[in-house]
């Protein structure tokens, strides 16, 4: 019995040895025909790092050949099965440019625009790739509204537009945290402009709100009536669109504070006058 196991383990060695030996030897000595027979047999096998090896070999040598288009879908999809999504979405968008009427076209843009959704960063990174994945998905939804794709597209679609909201929204807020309160106030318009419904709206105002106190609360005396109105303004904006918001009573200080600059401001303006200045 003890034999028996030695010979199968011996056998299975010999085995491995051999296909290795022999991919070895067709990756770097074997004629453009064995490369490509062997690199497609790898594929369907699913031994994809192993396939792409071999179809880097042989896609110099079979451009402008009829097998080229079912090359480069492979060689896309064997990058995307293993993970290595920018190569991948390389190779599906050479593949989609060059085979607009395959009949892998639709497979291929979606996997395009997965393989950019799976290399988009967190919302408080770069988001170039997210980006690329929007438009890819969106590019997808356009062409293919009856595809089986659809709604999978739709999800990722919908989730890659709240990650660059919130990108966008922490942009805005870094202005305030980082005391550019003017800069602050722009940055939230423009959010708040561009977002229309966003679920970020309750803090984006109020983080306008404050922002606007701020700057206010230390602006120069010829420049603060203006300012301090424009943050009351902005609060009662704020009460209007959330009346049940728990922020209220925690800005009904700041508020007060506001009024009682206001108010002060306006006697030294009456003292200036008196005394004819």
């Amino acid at each position: 019995m003890q034999k028996m196991k030695r010979l199968s383990v011996l056998l299975l060695v010999t085995i491995v040895f051999t296909a290795c030996g022999e991919y070895q030897k067709v990756l770097n000595k074997g004629t453009v025909d064995e490369q490509y027979k062997m690199a497609t047999d790898l594929y369907e096998q699913g031994k994809y790092n192993k396939a792409i090896q071999l179809f880097e070999k042989v896609i110099p040598k079979y451009q402008r050949k009829p097998q080229m288009e079912r090359i480069q879908f492979m060689i896309a999809n064997a990058n995307y099965k293993t993970k290595n999504y920018d190569l991948a979405s390389y190779y599906f968008n050479r593949f989609i440019g060059n085979y607009p009427n395959s009949s892998k076209i639709e497979e291929a843009s979606f996997l395009a625009a997965h393989s950019y959704y799976l290399s988009s960063p967190k919302s408080n990174r770069d988001q170039a790739d997210t980006e690329k994945a929007l438009n890819a998905f969106q590019g997808f939804i356009d062409k293919y509204p009856n595809s089986d794709k659809l709604a999978e597209a739709n999800k990722y679609y919908d989730e890659l537009s709240k990650r660059l909201e919130k990108k966008a929204f922490d942009n805005a807020k870094l202005y305030y945290k980082t005391e550019h309160y003017k800069a602050a106030i722009v940055a939230l318009d423009t959010f708040l402009e561009d977002n229309f419904g966003t679920i970020y709206k309750e803090d984006a105002m109020a983080y306008k709100f404050l922002a606007s106190y701020e700057l206010a609360m230390k602006s120069v005396d010829y420049k603060k009536e203006k300012r301090i109105n424009d943050a009351i303004l902005t609060h009662q904006r704020f009460e209007k669109s959330f009346p049940t918001s728990t922020r209220i009573k925690e800005f009904a200080g700041l508020v007060e504070n506001l009024q009682k600059e206001l108010k002060l401001l306006k006697k030294q303006q009456e003292k200036f006058k008196t005394n004819g200045l």
